[in-house]
């Protein structure tokens, strides 16, 4: 558990960090240089604090301030000034599809990862269940138990289930992100949630509760399961930046790789706000479950057609 010590020696940082983003709300102009450089520096202390912070089920809230204020800074830092419209039109319409194939290894060995995992704790739990009690706990499994999913109170709740999902989808997004100044730790966190897919799915499969999970998983796993995928491999290449840097200096190594993995991390924020809206208004809901593989089946399709389905353009360096 996270001390109240360490938050306040950290917070004076979180103040300062934030100070920093008001000032800049006009543009970075309004910061000196070494303000500029202290920016950079907060911003990369607090992605550090918040995948602490992410590890420890009680802060809740302060994960996702923290989430929050580094998405603040981000645009600051990474894009610099106010963009049009048109050109956040532009990025998410052909710049990002563009993006997103130039990272496909990455992004296949995150999905490798997470499928790895999934199969070894599906595989874990079908030859002993005790594994399933030991990585769930006993409130889910006496759920699983009584033939029950543990998603019925999201329906009593929508609006809040909703937005407590998309800050915890995000919050993994950006530690996954984070950690890939690490190295292992964006492995590390891909398999523990690719375990714990495969332990919930054994689990519920000898309730015979399978159909049950994977009806509400479908129609906002297809956007969520690839935003995660996505952001892991935007943790890669941020890896890539600091242990393979090539003829570049490490330190012009690590800012190249890290403004494409921000860009490739941009692009999961609108996949996760959507599936965090479907989890909470319809995945939970008793809607007839061949709707819900409908639905699932049709944002799959049009989540490939957005990005294979553009013709290449013109690469361009990030």
């Amino acid at each position: 558990m996270i001390s109240n010590f360490w938050i306040d020696k950290r917070k004076p940082h979180w103040d300062r960090l934030e100070q920093l983003v008001r000032r800049s709300q006009s543009g970075l102009s309004a910061l000196s240089h070494a303000e500029l450089r202290e920016l950079a520096l907060l911003y990369r202390q607090i992605a550090a604090d918040l995948a602490v912070v992410a590890e420890d089920a009680s802060t809740v809230q302060l994960a996702a301030y923290l989430n929050q204020l580094l998405g603040r800074s981000h645009n600051l830092i990474y894009l610099g000034r106010r963009p049009r419209a048109s050109g956040v039109l532009s990025f998410y319409r052909d710049t990002y599809p563009r993006l997103f194939r130039e990272s496909l290894a990455t992004v296949l060995l995150s999905i490798v990862l997470f499928a790895a995992a999934a199969v070894a704790g599906w595989a874990v739990t079908w030859h002993d269940p005790a594994f399933a009690h030991r990585i769930l706990g006993p409130q889910m499994m006496d759920t699983i138990d009584q033939h029950k999913m543990w998603t019925e109170s999201v329906v009593a709740v929508k609006p809040v289930a909703a937005s407590q999902i998309t800050t915890n989808n995000l919050t993994v997004a950006f530690t996954m992100f984070a950690l890939g100044i690490t190295g292992a730790g964006t492995i590390l966190l891909m398999l523990f949630n690719g375990l714990l897919i495969g332990v919930v799915g054994a689990a519920t499969f000898r309730a015979g509760m399978a159909l049950s999970l994977w009806s509400f998983v479908a129609p906002h796993g297809v956007l969520e399961l690839p935003a995660i995928f996505i952001a892991g491999a935007a943790g890669f290449e941020l890896a890539r930046g600091v242990f393979f840097p090539g003829m570049l200096p490490r330190k012009d190594a690590l800012a190249r790789a890290g403004h494409r993995a921000s860009r490739l991390l941009l692009g999961v924020i609108p996949m996760l706000l959507v599936a965090g809206t479907i989890e909470g208004f319809f995945s939970a809901t008793a809607t007839p479950v061949v709707m819900k593989f409908s639905l699932a089946a049709v944002l799959l399709a049009a989540l490939l057609v957005y990005l294979f389905g553009r013709s290449p353009a013109p690469t361009r360096p990030y």
